[in-house]
């Protein structure tokens, strides 16, 4: 028993801290024979592990300089590609000190709010929106300010409201998050009409956007939509993405774009937070790429997870009540369902007694309020027989909580 007081000790924020909710609920999903959609995890089956083993070669050949200290601001070899890579879907090759790579995106939100954010100042989300990022702001005593999402995302319209009424109660809105494509955890994609619109309200008021765009590349309907970063003209939009979903998590290498004296201070950030990101995971990450094999990755995860979705779609609609709503996401990991009258919170514990799980829609509300009939579903872990295994499931867990 420690003989210090750790309740006179903790900060403000040590001493509100809570679990991750998904966190919380993945002890559920360890037990024998359940069928997760809970976490948000790629497929491990089709990680290239062979092609990283062959990108180990850059250790021989380059590990005096992947085994040491490497910039702030990641390495170039692999920011050089990146800006190449990347130049059809940004507008333009952006320069290095345009780009920072962080460990993992979410990182990047916590450099963002230790840059911009004092406490009580405000913050727009969508609501709905990612656990993991709600969980960073209130790490920074970020105030929410919540705009509704419907099928084409974020309703832009609703903004010019919202900030006026912050501004006029005297308080400072710092910036728009977004998940532009295949949203977290609503599955939409936020409309070219819609994203033209956010970029003028953002100009016209001075606020920054930050475009998360973690599942962009993993489109399996119809064609890619221009990132808001590619129609800024102004320095106003921080873009991030990772390579989580299109190569593999446990590289926790991402990255974004912007203006280069936010990158700037971001990096400065970054320096007092962990010095670099890994630069063994970069060098591999590199070499990978370096070597040809993202170009034909990315068509194989596409297909394969397109496959999924069809039938998390096919078992959805087999077996759920004709009640069920949702709309069938044209790309990245989820589903986002709307059961009417149903408390997900009941049925999630009907649900791992039948052997499956998902994640509870209220973890996805920064308000606290919202969410109580809808879950979300995450298909592209498991098999397509445990597809539509755990569908049945859920069928059968949904009539057990009616009775």
């Amino acid at each position: 028993m420690s003989k210090i007081d750790w309740k006179d000790l903790y900060s403000t924020v040590g001493a509100g801290l809570k679990p991750s909710p998904i966190r919380e609920l993945m002890k559920y999903t360890k037990e024998p024979g359940m069928i997760s959609f809970a976490g948000g995890n790629p497929d491990p089956e089709i990680f290239p592990v062979a092609e990283f083993g062959q990108a180990s070669q850059i250790l021989t050949e380059r590990g005096k300089e992947a085994l040491q200290y490497g910039a702030t601001d990641g390495f170039a070899p692999l920011k050089d590609f990146i800006a190449q890579w990347m130049a059809p879907r940004m507008g333009r090759v952006t320069a290095t000190e345009e780009m920072v790579v962080t460990t993992g995106s979410q990182q990047m939100m916590d450099l963002l709010c230790t840059a911009l954010i004092d406490p009580g100042d405000c913050a727009i989300v969508e609501e709905p929106t990612y656990p993991g990022s709600i969980h960073t702001m209130r790490n920074h005593h970020v105030t929410f300010l919540t705009c509704p999402c419907d099928e084409d995302g974020m309703v832009v319209d609703a903004l010019p409201e919202i900030i006026e009424k912050a501004r006029k109660a005297g308080q400072k809105v710092k910036f728009i998050y977004t998940i532009v494509n295949f949203h977290n955890p609503a599955g939409v994609t936020l409309s070219l009409e819609r994203r033209r619109k956010l970029l003028d309200i953002a100009s016209r008021y001075g606020i920054l956007i930050f475009e998360d765009d973690p599942y962009g590349h993993l489109r399996y309907d119809g064609d890619h939509l221009p990132t808001i970063f590619s129609m800024d003209n102004e320095g106003i939009v921080l873009f991030a993405c990772s390579f989580s979903k299109i190569l593999a998590p446990g590289t926790r290498v991402a990255w974004a774009v912007g203006d280069k004296d936010l990158i700037r201070s971001l990096v400065m950030v970054k320096q007092g937070v962990d010095l670099c990101t890994s630069v063994v995971a970069q060098a591999l990450v590199y070499e990978y790429c370096r070597q040809g094999n993202m170009e034909s990755f990315l068509p194989k995860i596409v297909a394969h997870y397109g496959k999924k979705r069809d039938a998390m779609a096919q078992a959805f609609e087999k077996h759920l009540p004709a009640d069920v709503r949702f709309v069938k996401p044209a790309g990245g990991f989820f589903f986002w369902l709307n059961l009417p009258g149903v408390d997900t919170k009941e049925l999630f514990f009907k649900a791992v007694e039948r052997k499956v799980a998902f994640v509870t829609g209220p973890a996805f509300y920064p308000s606290g309020s919202g969410g109580e009939n809808n879950l979300r579903s995450c298909f592209t872990f498991a098999s397509t027989e445990q597809i539509d295994e755990g569908a049945r499931r859920l069928a059968q867990a949904i009539a057990d909580l009616k009775g």
